[in-house]
C-alpha cells in the first residue's frame, strides 16, 4: 500500500526547519515577519471576508447581517445594546395600560388617510400591542432624550407614503412636549419637502417625498399614480442635493417597485426625445438602488457625525389565505395578531429582503438596518383598511363588498409604525 506524504507546511516545527535550512535568511526572516504582522494586525477582518464568501446564503435567510464594522461609537449613541439580543425578533403582547404612546385626537399632524378612529373605525385594539424582543426588553421611548438629542439637528425620512407614516408618528410621539407657538409644519419644494421645526430646539425633522430613492416619472408628491413606472439609472443625486447637510437620515423603498416580474429602467435622461429604456427583472433594478443609494451615503455623509437608517421592506395583507382565513379576503374586519412566528406573506418577497441582504453585507457603508418586515408582517389588524378618507367617492359595488377597497397597505396612527420609531430610538441611542 503506498504511503500518504505528510504535507510540506503542516506545523510549526516545519517553519522552524525552514529557518534552519534556510539559515535565518534576512529576506525569509523579513518576509514571514511581514505575514506574522499583517496576521495579527488585519486578522479579525480577513476572518470576516473569508467567513462572508464562504457561508453559504439560504434560501430563506431573512435575517439581514451586515458587514462587520470596526467597532467605533456612532454618533448619538449613549449606551449599548445587549450584543445577544435581536430586537427585531420577538412576539406582540397585549398592554393596555402602555399603548398608545398617545391619542389619535391628540395628533394634529396625521393625514386624514391614517386616522382610523375619525372614520369610524369600531375597535382600539390595534393600538394596545406592544412588541416584545426575546430575551431583552426594547428600550423605552423617551421624548424628551429624543429632542435633546436632536437639538441643533435635521431629522429627515426619505422614501414613500408608508415612510411618511413613520415620519408623521415620530411626530405625534414627540410634538405633545413643545408648545404651540414653538412648533411648525410647512410644505416645500413643492409638496415635495414637509419640515416639523421645533424652535426652541433649532430641530427639524422631514420628510422627502422620493419613491424610488433614484429619479422617476412618479416624483409629483401629489399626482403620482402612474401604472407604466420609469426610473433613470444613476440619478441618486437628482434628489440627494436635497438630502445634504442632515444629520439623521431614514431610508426605505419597496412597495413602488413591486408592479410585475420586469421593472423599465431610463438609460438616458428624460428630457431625450428618444428614450432609452430596458426591461430588467425587477430584483435587478432593486439592486441597482441599493447600490445608488450606499454609493451615495459613502460620498456624502460623514460617518463621525451622521446616521443613516434604511428600513426593510412594509408587509401588506392582501390575501387572507394566507394566515388561514377565507380565500377572497384580505386585511378587512381583521382585529387580531398573527401568532405564528414563521409567518410569511405572499406579498412580500423575499428575493428583495436576500437583495438587501448581499448588497449590505458587501459595503462597508455604516447604515443601520430597521428589519421590521417580519414583526410587521404579524399585524394584520392594524391597517387603514376602511377606516380612512377616500380620495374617490366609492360606487355601490364598493360599498356591497368593502373587501374590494380596503387599504392594506398603511397604517393607522397610532399604531404599529410607532413601534417603528420605537426601534429605531433604540438602534439611534442604544446600537
Amino acid at each position: 500500500m503506498q504511503k500518504m506524504k505528510s504535507p510540506p507546511f503542516s506545523s510549526s516545527s516545519s517553519s522552524l526547519s525552514i529557518l534552519r535550512r534556510a539559515r535565518l535568511s534576512p529576506y525569509l526572516f523579513t518576509l514571514l515577519a511581514f505575514i506574522l504582522f499583517v496576521a495579527v494586525l488585519y486578522g479579525e477582518d480577513l476572518m470576516c471576508i473569508f467567513s462572508q464568501q464562504l457561508e453559504p446564503a439560504a434560501a430563506d435567510q431573512l435575517v439581514i447581517k451586515p458587514r462587520k464594522i470596526k467597532k467605533t461609537k456612532l454618533p448619538f449613541a449613549i449606551g449599548r445594546s445587549d450584543p445577544e439580543c435581536d430586537i427585531f425578533t420577538g412576539r406582540w403582547v397585549w398592554d393596555e395600560s402602555n399603548r398608545p404612546l398617545y391619542e389619535e385626537s391628540e395628533c394634529p399632524y396625521i393625514q386624514p388617510q391614517l386616522t382610523c378612529q375619525k372614520h369610524g373605525r369600531p375597535d382600539k385594539d390595534y393600538q394596545k400591542w406592544r412588541w416584545q424582543p426575546d430575551g431583552c426588553d426594547l428600550p423605552s421611548f423617551n421624548a424628551t432624550l429624543m429632542l435633546e438629542t436632536l437639538r441643533g439637528k435635521r431629522m429627515m425620512f426619505v422614501g414613500d407614503s408608508l415612510n411618511r407614516g413613520q415620519y408623521v408618528s415620530m411626530i405625534c410621539l414627540l410634538h405633545s412636549l413643545i408648545p404651540e407657538g414653538a412648533k411648525s409644519m410647512e410644505t416645500f419644494d413643492p409638496d415635495s419637502r414637509t419640515v416639523f421645526t421645533a424652535k426652541d430646539y433649532n430641530a427639524t425633522i422631514e420628510f422627502y417625498w422620493a419613491p424610488f430613492l433614484l429619479e422617476s416619472n412618479s416624483d409629483n408628491a401629489v399626482n403620482h399614480r402612474i401604472s407604466d413606472r420609469l426610473v433613470r439609472k444613476g440619478s441618486m443625486n437628482y434628489h440627494g442635493k436635497h438630502w445634504k447637510g442632515v444629520d439623521v437620515l431614514v431610508f426605505n423603498t419597496y412597495l413602488w417597485w413591486m408592479t410585475g416580474l420586469k421593472f423599465k429602467i431610463l438609460q438616458g435622461s428624460f428630457e431625450d426625445e428618444v428614450k432609452d429604456i430596458v426591461e430588467v427583472p425587477t430584483a435587478e433594478a432593486y439592486r441597482m438602488a441599493m447600490k445608488s443609494m450606499l454609493r451615495w451615503v459613502r460620498r456624502n455623509m460623514d460617518r463621525n457625525k451622521t446616521r443613516v437608517f434604511f428600513t426593510s421592506m412594509s408587509p401588506s395583507h392582501g390575501k387572507s389565505i394566507d394566515w388561514g382565513g377565507e380565500p377572497n379576503g384580505n386585511c378587512y374586519n381583521e382585529t387580531s395578531v398573527i401568532e405564528d412566528k414563521n409567518y410569511w406573506g405572499s406579498d412580500s418577497r423575499k428575493n428583495i429582503m436576500e437583495v438587501i441582504g448581499e448588497e449590505f453585507r458587501k459595503s462597508k457603508v455604516p447604515i443601520s438596518f430597521l428589519n421590521i418586515t417580519q414583526l410587521s408582517s404579524y399585524r394584520k389588524d392594524a391597517h387603514t383598511s376602511i377606516y380612512k378618507k377616500q380620495w374617490s367617492p366609492l360606487t355601490p359595488e364598493q360599498l356591497a363588498n368593502p373587501v374590494s377597497y380596503a387599504d392594506c397597505v398603511h397604517w393607522c396612527l397610532p399604531g404599529l409604525q410607532d413601534t417603528w420609531n420605537e426601534l429605531l430610538f433604540a438602534k439611534m441611542l442604544y446600537p
